[in-house]
């Protein structure tokens, strides 16, 4: 999430009430989690486990719960609670501002588009040409969507990110600052749920296809001209490659990446990232000959054991 105007890390610090490690006029462009972060942004960090890497990271402004020593050309902000200052700045940056029409007089629709009765679309949100968006469709604040998309009853785009961190007292939420973007030629059919991201954007790629009851996560990117069946569900922070078919009721877990081309048989689990250009199945999903030879060899297990019985 980058900032309407740049900001001071002297700035930031006064918002947050807290203190900071750095030239007073350092540079500050926006916000962003691990995973998306750029020169300017500030990431944040409260375990020591992911000191080092976000350290390391892009990022040149790290929030942190402890003062540690400040790579070159970095600066840092010292909280005593991070995850709670990270929302912090979300609220102050892009609060969320409650709607006051069906259809939000700052959103922009192209030419040619059909909106259905009963539709809602939140602020600041941008319609292509030739789009067709069904009854009950939500469309939250922010949301771009390229031109000729289809969009079918039930579906949301941009419901908030399943993020949250587990105090001793509650799970606390971490707010989702982001947006989704659909681009040209994307059909999402009925019922489906596509979350924000968390400080960037879920984003759905020119000419891919989207059955009814699909669930995408937070911050996921999938690429150009790829299938989705019905009932699938992607977690936060994965990417599918252009051209990758899942079918029916497969998941995927976080943080993975599909390769090109791959396809994904119905029910599988996918648990780690795979090469493109092979076929899997199975839980964990794996490549469809080794799935094929360990249920071959599986099979021969009561044979074997009858074998050895007579042997006694």
């Amino acid at each position: 999430m980058k900032f309407y105007t740049p900001q001071t890390i002297e700035g930031i610090a006064r918002i947050l009430n807290c203190d900071y490690i750095g030239d007073a006029e350092f540079p500050v462009l926006g916000m962003n989690e691990i995973h998306m972060v750029a020169s300017g942004d500030i990431v944040f960090v409260d375990h020591p486990k992911y000191y080092d890497k976000a350290l390391a990271s892009k990022a040149t402004i790290i929030l942190i719960n402890k003062e540690v020593s400040c790579p070159d050309g970095k600066s840092l902000l010292i909280s005593d609670d991070p995850f709670r200052d990270f929302n912090k700045l979300t609220n102050h940056f892009n609060p969320f501002i409650a709607a006051t029409a069906t259809i939000s007089i700052s959103a922009i629709i192209g030419n040619n588009t059909v909106l259905q009765p009963n539709v809602f679309i939140g602020n600041n949100v941008q319609i292509g040409n030739d789009c067709i968006i069904h009854s009950n469709v939500c469309i939250y604040d922010n949301a771009i969507i390229g031109n000729n998309v289809t969009i079918h009853s039930g579906t949301i785009l941009g419901a908030d990110a399943f993020y949250y961190k587990n105090r001793p007292e509650k799970f606390d939420k971490l707010l989702s600052g982001g947006n989704v973007v659909i681009e040209d030629q994307v059909d999402i059919g009925a019922l489906c749920t596509i979350d924000k991201g968390v400080t960037a954007s879920t984003t759905i790629g020119k000419g891919s296809k989207i059955d009814n009851q699909v669930h995408i996560g937070h911050d996921t990117v999938i690429g150009k001209r790829c299938l989705i069946a019905s009932q699938v569900g992607i977690s936060g922070c994965v990417i599918i490659e252009d051209f990758v078919t899942i079918w029916g009721q497969a998941g995927v877990t976080s943080g993975v990446t599909i390769g090109e081309k791959a396809v994904i048989s119905a029910q599988s689990g996918v648990s780690k990232s795979l090469e493109g250009h092979k076929s899997y199945f199975g839980t964990p999903a794996d490549d469809f000959r080794k799935k094929y030879k360990e249920i071959a060899a599986i099979r021969l297990i009561p044979e074997i054991m009858d074998k050895l019985d007579k042997l006694k």
